[in-house]
């Protein structure tokens, strides 16, 4: 059973990130399409809506597809009450948002918010019919299919974009990509599952979920508050195009990030939930996500800082250069996420969800002063704000998870080393690199690429790192398994 669960996380975070990888590939060249076709007010402009559409689709959740996951077995009557749950609140804050939009676009100046608004809030409802279909999909450990319906997702998005962003639509071809991307995602869903909303409603359903989902609800409302408000700052206080350039650091360091963290998030949850009484398999588990998410997250994120600048000339071009200098202190953030959401899984398996709400208090406490502090100094110090806020709860989720596991701190960081001091080794190489020679730019991210995966896979191959030798196996399987 043990090594049965082992194989069956390690597949599913290998299919999620094969997916996010995918994904981000994609987006990375719709990415380079779009960017160069708009201004960078366009995307300034497609930031504050976006806000307000994730804030809303937390909202819709309200935490039951958590809920229904950590159940031990969930009834239809379950599946249906939540479902209508779902319609019925997107419904709502689709006419809440759209109504007031006209008072957004006053308040920032951005007359075309009203226009968009209506097509945009879409993504409530059609996000809302394919909640159940996802939730069952995931307890049954099918993240292959999910993989697969998500890719496709993301590739219709992306061709929608590129062929508005080329017809000259500006903002709508982002309008339109994200809400062909979460239509596709619905109707495959629909397609795909014989989950339909047959069986007798049962009014008591919520009740019975209700005191654990209002916990997840609560905080993952406030962290996407905290997430988010910057934007919102930025967007009031300075211009169009320098809200874009923070936007657009934050999301490009995302792409790798968001993809790794969803990967865990979807498959560590289910799988730790279904081992929580062990303590001793429950701790080891947590050790190997923490190793193996280390291993791929600190090298990405510390090869995206160091080729940032040859990265952007190449492919975005001098329109967007000033993105540099965002993009790289973002990219100190993503390195502590992954292992953030690892943490927070942990305490929604183990606690009953109030120590939760507690920590996630305490946490945006302490961003309050966070922002406090950098808003008046300016994008830049936001971003750093930002990037140390990650380094903070990344600590505080782990400190919280000790009471619960048999994972010490002295074991945590021994795991965190190998990667850090390679993931640092690979990072000196690039910059002496880039300050003994000159290169074209193109010339140079090859190289500096090159050579820091190189360097890196020499260090965890010839040390023996224990997530290499993971990392290898795991391949051999998929290959052997076609």
């Amino acid at each position: 059973m043990r090594g049965e669960l082992r194989d069956r996380v390690a597949s599913g975070v290998a299919w999620n990130m094969a997916e996010k990888a995918g994904s981000m590939l994609l987006q990375a060249v719709v990415s380079l399409v779009v960017l160069r076709l708009l201004m960078p007010e366009d995307l300034g402009v497609m930031a504050i809506p976006t806000v307000f559409s994730a804030l809303a689709l937390v909202v819709v959740d309200s935490g039951f597809s958590q809920t229904l996951i950590r159940k031990d077995a969930p009834t239809q009557g379950d599946y249906k009450s939540v479902f209508l749950f779902n319609i019925v609140v997107s419904l709502l804050l689709y006419v809440l948002l759209v109504a007031l939009a006209p008072v957004a676009a006053r308040f920032y100046d951005m007359p075309v918010l009203t226009r968009i608004a209506p097509v945009l809030f879409l993504l409530l409802p059609l996000n809302a019919l394919c909640v159940i279909q996802n939730t069952i999909f995931t307890r049954q450990f099918r993240f292959a299919l999910i993989s697969k319906v998500v890719f496709i997702s993301t590739l219709a998005g992306g061709v929608v974009a590129v062929a508005m962003a080329l017809a000259g639509c500006g903002v709508w071809s982002l309008v339109g990509q994200r809400v062909t991307a979460m239509g596709t995602k619905a109707a495959l869903f629909w397609a795909l599952s014989d989950w339909r909303p047959r069986a007798p409603y049962d009014g008591g359903a919520l009740r019975r979920m209700a005191p654990y989902s209002t916990r997840l609800l609560t905080t993952d409302l406030i962290a996407s508050v905290y997430n988010n408000i910057s934007q919102l700052f930025v967007g009031r206080m300075y211009s169009a195009d320098t809200l874009a350039y923070f936007n657009q650091a934050q999301k490009l360091k995302e792409l790798p990030v968001t993809g790794t963290v969803q990967s865990v998030q979807n498959v560590t949850f289910p799988a730790l939930a279904k081992i929580a009484e062990d303590g001793p398999k429950f701790a080891e588990s947590y050790r190997q996500m923490v190793l193996v998410v280390t291993f791929v997250m600190f090298p990405a994120m510390a090869g995206l800082n160091a080729v940032a600048h040859d990265f952007f000339a190449v492919f975005l071009g001098t329109k967007w250069m000033p993105i540099v200098p965002y993009f790289r202190i973002a990219c100190l953030g993503g390195l502590f996420a992954p292992v953030a959401m690892i943490s927070y899984n942990v305490l929604k398996v183990k606690s009953n969800g109030s120590v939760i709400v507690r920590l996630e208090v305490a946490k945006k406490l302490v961003m309050t002063g966070i922002l406090a502090l950098t808003i008046p100094r300016g994008p830049i110090a936001i971003t750093w704000g930002l990037a140390v806020a990650a380094l903070f709860e990344m600590a505080i989720n782990f400190g919280a998870t000790r009471r619960y596991t048999l994972f010490t701190t002295g074991c945590f960081l021994r795991t965190l080393l190998p990667a850090a001091a390679a993931s640092g080794l690979m990072f000196g190489a690039i910059l002496l690199l880039e300050r003994w020679t000159a290169f074209p730019p193109a010339l140079a991210l090859l190289i500096k690429t090159v050579l820091g995966a190189g360097i890196y896979v020499a260090v965890a191959a010839a040390l023996r790192f224990e997530a290499f030798g993971v990392a290898v196996g795991l391949m051999k399987k998929f290959i052997r398994r076609g």
